[in-house]
């Protein structure tokens, strides 16, 4: 099915350049966005260094953007609580490391460009909703993003991934990466399916978008109301992080 995306401002040769930077539990990923949201360079992508402490992920960022055309802004997506710039939880990093960490200023200082962050989960949102009615996005990965979007208005974080769902286990325990490779692929569609169950009784959204890289591994018919969407999103959605309305709304 077709993706619905927001419609970005058209491109011009005078609008700045966004390096946009996907950061995931196993990934990261990157592109150059020209004015209209639209990737300048095919993404590029190295595997999620571990350990991984902040130093050693800007080192990594560093590496993989290098080769990339030239930009004038930062956006970057992480899989966390982000607040001020600052993660405040890093699940499938070092949590000790990354407390209250400055990753918004780290990454500016590190390539001399204005820099902007937010959740993973949040940012592939941005690049997904059409703005109408009551959106969720729920990235599936290596644990669970979440994002809740009012008439195209990100509303506060909520992290789902953390709540209990099943038998004292979280969304993380019963549909992350772990559970997909510990169960049959059957299994781990119903697990889905009964995931987006709660998630709708908890929401009543109109619209549920699947993101995150193990999307492509749902094989079942999905409600109506269930879209997957396309992983290039989670780098694309970066435009939007320099829309100050949504920024005003971000920095909460």
């Amino acid at each position: 099915m077709k993706d619905t995306h927001r419609e970005p401002a058209s491109a011009s040769s005078n609008e700045p350049r966004t390096l946009a930077i996907d950061i995931g539990g196993t990934g990261v990923k990157a592109s150059v966005l020209d004015g209209a949201g639209r990737m300048l360079v095919e993404r590029v992508r190295v595997a999620t260094p571990y350990p991984c402490r902040p130093r050693i992920l800007l080192r990594a960022i560093a590496d993989l953007t290098t080769p990339l055309s030239p930009f004038d802004r930062i956006s970057i997506g992480f899989p966390g609580v982000i607040r001020d710039g600052r993660v405040i939880t890093a699940p499938h990093f070092n949590a000790k490391a990354w407390s209250d960490y400055p990753l918004e200023a780290a990454v500016s200082r590190r390539f001399g460009k204005p820099a902007r962050l937010l959740n993973d989960a949040e940012v592939q949102g941005l690049g997904i909703v059409a703005g109408h009615g009551l959106e969720v996005v729920l990235t599936l990965g290596t644990g669970v993003g979440s994002a809740i979007f009012d008439n195209g208005a990100l509303a506060p974080h909520l992290e789902l991934a953390q709540h209990p769902i099943h038998k004292g286990g979280t969304y993380n325990d019963y549909i992350g990466n772990d559970a997909r490779l510990a169960h049959s692929l059957k299994k781990w569609n119903r697990r889905v399916l009964h995931t987006i169950e709660i998630v709708y009784s908890l929401l009543h959204y109109d619209m549920l978008y699947l993101g995150g890289g193990n999307a492509a591994n749902i094989v079942v018919d999905l409600p109506e109301n269930v879209r997957i969407a396309s992983n290039d999103t989670g780098i694309t959605g970066g435009i939007h992080l320099w829309d100050e309305g949504v920024w005003a709304v971000g920095r909460l």
